[in-house]
């Protein structure tokens, strides 16, 4: 399995499927299935019972899973390949196109 290189926070965009070149924040990240949730992207709807949380129940319409493939690290407007460099003795995110440290 090889290291996540999104986060939960990243600005990234779509680069496949039937929202190609939408951008968005990531909402959550599944290490398991190799997905993300981005904001506003892959969105569904689902028919919910009346519960609780929801009294009415109804129609909702929400984001749903992206594979982590699809979407590409956004900086500065420009979508990058992600590496990893080691600094001070901490192992960082590195933008490849400019070369910059991300986290």
């Amino acid at each position: 399995m090889s290291t996540v290189k999104i986060k939960k926070g990243d600005t990234v965009k779509v680069i496949a499927g039937k929202d190609k070149d939408k951008e968005g924040k990531v909402i959550a990240v599944n290490h398991k299935d190799s997905t993300v949730i981005v904001e506003g992207v892959n969105m569904i709807t689902k028919h919910t019972k009346p519960s609780m949380a929801n009294q009415n129940g109804g129609i909702v319409h929400q984001e749903a899973p992206i594979h982590m493939s699809n979407v590409m690290y956004v900086k500065d407007g420009k979508v990058t390949r992600i590496g990893f460099k080691v600094e001070n003795g901490k192992k960082v995110r590195v933008a490849k196109a400019t070369g910059e440290v991300i986290d």
